[in-house]
């Protein structure tokens, strides 16, 4: 998944960004409001962990124009305010979670991997397609019960493929939703993730190749 953060203090920004990262989560990052539109407007976020009081435009304004224009992208409001109004306050602007300061990175990570299978149907936490069976919030992947020792960015792949339930992914998705902002666009990072993921999975080979589009994920008994 990808996910904005939106923190004025530049500490803070750093270590979340590298936080998630390590949980194999792709992190951009904005200190003020402004910077957070821009981002909005070029990236399509599975999610923005949003300080609600920041400096340019407000947190309330941002978190507003997120639930009008990108109904899809979560919003996790993060703020040291934490009396039951300013809660109350945050929900009643579209956030879709609150978490006050101070926190542990573990619950913001279990947080926002809630967020993300909340679609309009309940969505099973762990991805299951024939023998493959992945755990985002345990980071655990299985092949016919044989554990994976994935790298985050072959995780990362893996989990957008398996997300996808048999449908074509293509480069420019994967880029968006695995790697960051700063990534090429011209990089050829996924088509090598993918080819390290294929050695790691094993045969047969549950990963198919479609030439000039991208990859799509048919795993045997997966019924895809």
């Amino acid at each position: 998944m990808r996910v904005l953060v939106v923190e004025d203090e530049p500490f803070m920004a750093e270590a979340l960004q590298s936080g998630l990262r390590q949980e194999a989560i792709a992190a951009d990052l904005a200190l003020d409001g402004d910077e957070a539109l821009e981002r909005i407007a070029v990236h399509d976020y599975d999610a923005v962990v949003l300080d609600r009081d920041i400096p340019g435009t407000h947190g309330d304004d941002v978190c507003a124009v997120l639930v009008r224009d990108h109904p899809g992208t979560r919003v996790l409001m993060l703020t040291a305010a934490a009396r039951l109004r300013d809660k109350v306050d945050g929900f009643t602007l579209g956030a879709d979670d609150y978490l006050t300061k101070p926190f542990a990175l573990e619950e913001l990570v279990m947080r926002l991997r809630a967020l993300a299978r909340r679609p309009a149907a309940a969505v099973d936490p762990v991805l299951v397609s024939g023998d493959l069976r992945l755990d985002p919030y345990r980071r655990e992947a299985h092949r016919a019960e044989r554990p994976l020792r994935l790298p985050r960015k072959q995780f990362a792949v893996l989990e957008a493929l398996l997300r996808a339930d048999g449908a074509v992914v293509t480069a420019e998705t994967l880029l968006e939703k695995v790697w960051d902002e700063h990534a090429d666009p011209f990089t050829t990072a996924p088509r090598v993730a993918v080819s390290h993921l294929r050695k790691a999975l094993g045969a047969p080979d549950p990963i198919i190749t479609v030439p000039g589009v991208g990859y799509r994920l048919v795993v045997p008994g997966s019924g895809a």
